[in-house]
């Protein structure tokens, strides 16, 4: 449950100058920010809204801080992104960034906190990370479900003229929300930048009796070829033996499997194009 909060000015109109300072010494008062007080500690989610206090009228959350807080939030947050009106000076708070808004915006309030619209979001994101960050964002956005390939494509105009712009356009149209992780959107980017055919995300791979039986991160049905992204440590043995067991059986039906990791993907992406071409062409 969120910690009740109080700006000085509210606690004074209720108690004297000298009752709050003999509260907070006794720490029946906790000062979360400067002009900020709880009654008890406070956790990151009530120290977020008290910084939220401390800020101008129209601030609300932004970039990776609003994408969290819908539910796509794959990009590190260190520092909290907040957006406020263009007519409003930037504050300076350590640990905070901020943006003015260049776009007309209406604040969606989600568990309690102001943040820019989903879609939004969404394509401010995709317009200003890297690349091969880019499309985990708008991967991860579908997936949460907060948005739809429609709602992207009718925010994209919005945002004409603006920096990144034809990145986020150019990305839309491969966005699936089926990839499950930053990496398999990664992977599948490399391969689609590299010049490879569309690879299907979380695919299935069905017996004879066509039932589904295992799953790949992407894959190419009509060549039966499956690309898996491997970024756990097999240490579990349950888990070391399904995986044999899944291997031996996609092999025994045809099923050539190419295997990357965290090496392959951000030091050697030619090894994974090199690899993949060989097999597709086989």
């Amino acid at each position: 449950m969120s910690a009740e909060l109080w700006r000085t000015r509210e606690l004074i109109r209720a108690l004297t100058v000298k009752r709050v300072r003999t509260q907070v010494e006794r720490e029946e008062l906790i000062r979360v920010r400067r002009g900020v007080y709880a009654p008890t500690r406070c956790d990151d989610e009530d120290e977020l809204r008290a910084l939220l206090l401390c800020l101008p009228a129209g601030a609300m959350l932004a970039m990776q801080s609003a994408a969290r807080r819908h539910g796509f939030g794959v990009l590190r947050e260190v520092a909290v992104h907040v957006q406020v009106p263009p007519h409003v000076a930037k504050p300076r708070l350590p640990g905070l960034v901020v943006h003015h808004s260049v776009l007309p915006v209406r604040p969606v309030t989600v568990d309690g906190l102001p943040c820019v619209p989903a879609a939004q979001c969404a394509i401010d994101l995709a317009r200003r990370s890297r690349r091969m960050d880019a499309l985990p964002v708008l991967d991860a956005a579908l997936r949460s479900e907060t948005v739809t390939v429609d709602d992207l494509l009718a925010e994209l105009p919005l945002h004409r003229a603006l920096r990144g712009v034809r990145q986020a356009r150019d990305l839309v149209p491969r966005a699936d929300g089926r990839s499950e992780c930053r990496q398999e959107s990664q992977l599948r980017l490399l391969l689609l930048d590299g010049g490879l055919p569309a690879p299907e995300p979380q695919m299935w791979i069905h017996d004879r009796y066509g039932l589904p039986r295992f799953r790949t991160d992407l894959g190419y049905r009509e060549r039966r070829v499956g690309v898996e992204y491997d970024g756990l440590s097999h240490l579990d043995r349950d888990r070391f033996r399904h995986d044999r067991d899944r291997i031996n059986w996609l092999d025994a039906n045809g099923w050539r499997m190419r295997y990357f990791t965290d090496r392959d993907l951000y030091r050697r992406p030619a090894h994974i194009l090199t690899t993949l071409r060989a097999a597709l062409t086989r």
